[in-house]
């Protein structure tokens, strides 16, 4: 007889198969075992993997977890914050050349840069140069009027409206115990750094410095509109954004002497693509968020949000901007979002879609951990952070316990489950991964928008000297038909679902299937 317990531990093992199984990836040839697939992963140390049983992650768990990355396929990891800090989260740092000590130490992190290095993945770290910890030496020391550290922070004047709104919403000020007030965006415990002050400005490319010398990769730049864009005034203001890009180009110049290569990947919360144009100048990449939300909000509605027609017009205007040097950097959710299978309601075919789709984007798209699971996580923030799921029974070496979990994720969300399952959401994301290291034009191609009549199909071209393919993502839960532009787009050479079939210039697409054509 079965229990309560037995038919729903059966219904979330359910929720994660695709109608159909989907194929294994293909194994990319002896010549093509190094080709790269450009996805990076964001792992939170303190969720990830606990290496000495403290209940905490730490860097040497993410040593230990670098062969499920390279079996995943992905190419590098962002960590998000590593300093010491007095917050769990990390974003507010007190030392900026040190490694939290519930971390491990320094020669933990240059063994994980070495052995990542070793596997080909490389290693960006988090970089929150907008504001430090309010119990920062830097900030403490800032308290008092005499010290040179009191330039490195705004200070309020006796004309300051002390009830100016901040950027992010919330207060724009905050009291010390003394009566005096800074400026702080977030939230009090982090005053913003005043980069006006051009000793800030020298101590911040010196850090950047000082990660590269060790090997780091890049880095993911926190708040990065936001060292200017501090009042609510600020959102439009060509002023604040003219000194944001400033200030980025210097850092950039300042830290390319250590490498040249050095890969600056910025946090820009705009809604409105358009508002992502001027930063390709200045950074290498930056976060998609309005096309985070247009995959989503297509694989939730099983209609293309012109997904191709948006990206099209976006990418000639980014790469203008950049004078060729423009690099996506698509993702779903991050640490600050909704996890994407809470977005999409749990529902397993639209999680399905809404990876292929991120994953035939060009560029560098982005997973956050336990995303290639289907973790959910709704607000608040702890719970978007908890720990990843790595046994069935919810316990076993390794698992982080400092925070529980919250989104009533069954067994079946759990790496063990779906290693060996070839029908898992996590051998999906290692199925299109691949595609990306078997089809150089999904990385590199210059995408163009494709459209058929049937607004269920979403569709991209993407034009690379390798060979031109068609993109095409079955929204809905209905078998199509899609026809073929005349004499190409005849060859199929990836997809998805059981039942895709190319004849007489049509291409028959299953439910939730997706393919590539050339």
């Amino acid at each position: 007889m079965k229990t309560p317990l037995h038919l729903a531990l059966m219904l979330s093992a359910a929720m994660l198969l695709p109608a159909a199984p989907a194929p294994a990836a293909t194994p990319a040839s002896a010549g093509t075992t190094q080709a790269p697939s450009d996805v990076y992963y964001e792992i939170f140390v303190r969720s990830w993997y606990d290496s000495d049983g403290d209940g905490t992650g730490d860097l040497n768990g993410v040593t230990a977890k670098l062969d499920y990355l390279k079996s995943l396929g992905v190419d590098g990891i962002w960590l998000m914050p590593i300093n010491p800090s007095p917050s769990y989260h990390g974003y507010d740092i007190t030392d900026y050349e040190a490694i939290n000590p519930q971390y491990g130490t320094m020669a933990d992190f240059e063994r994980l840069l070495r052995e990542a290095h070793q596997r080909g993945i490389k290693v960006v770290l988090d970089l929150v140069i907008n504001h430090t910890s309010d119990e920062s030496p830097w900030f403490k020391a800032a308290q008092d009027p005499h010290s040179p550290y009191r330039h490195w922070y705004e200070w309020a004047t006796p004309t300051t409206d002390l009830k100016a709104i901040s950027a992010t919403g919330g207060p724009l000020w905050h009291a010390t115990p003394d009566g005096d007030h800074y400026l702080g965006v977030f939230v009090a415990q982090m005053p913003d750094l005043d980069y006006d002050t051009p000793a800030v400005r020298a101590e911040m490319i010196k850090v950047g410095r000082f990660w590269l010398d060790k090997g780091v990769d890049g880095f993911r730049l926190d708040a990065a509109q936001h060292i200017y864009d501090d009042r609510e005034t600020d959102a439009d203001n060509p002023v604040a954004l003219k000194k944001n890009l400033a200030w980025w180009r210097e850092f950039h110049q300042g830290i390319d002497v250590s490498n040249p290569h050095a890969w600056l990947v910025g946090e820009v919360a705009r809604q409105n693509p358009d508002d992502l144009t001027p930063w390709m100048g200045a950074l290498d990449a930056v976060f998609d968020f309005p096309l985070a939300i247009r995959l989503v909000d297509s694989a939730k509605e099983e209609r293309d949000r012109d997904i191709g027609a948006t990206l099209e017009r976006m990418s000639a205007a980014y790469r203008a901007a950049a004078h060729g040097r423009y690099d996506n950097a698509p993702f779903l959710s991050n640490h600050d979002q909704e996890r994407v299978m809470s977005q999409l309601a749990n529902n397993p075919e639209h999680m399905r879609t809404a990876a292929a789709m991120l994953l035939t984007l060009p560029g560098h798209p982005f997973i956050y951990y336990g995303e290639e699971l289907g973790m959910r996580g709704e607000k608040p923030d702890p719970q978007l952070r908890e720990p990843m799921r790595w046994y069935r029974a919810g316990k076993g070496p390794g698992e982080t316990t400092w925070e529980g979990w919250s989104a009533g994720d069954g067994p079946a969300v759990t790496v063990e489950a779906q290693q060996a399952d070839p029908a898992s959401l996590l051998n999906w994301y290692r199925m299109l991964i691949q595609w990306r290291k078997d089809i150089p034009a999904l990385r590199d191609g210059v995408l163009h928008n494709w459209r058929d009549a049937d607004l269920q199909v979403a569709a991209w071209e993407l034009d690379d000297p390798h060979g031109d393919v068609l993109v095409l993502h079955n929204l809905s839960g209905k078998p199509q038909t899609v026809k073929l532009p005349a004499q190409r787009f005849r060859s199929l050479l990836k997809h998805s679902r059981p039942g895709t079939a190319v004849a007489d210039g049509r291409l028959q697409l299953p439910a939730y299937g997706s393919a590539i054509l050339h």
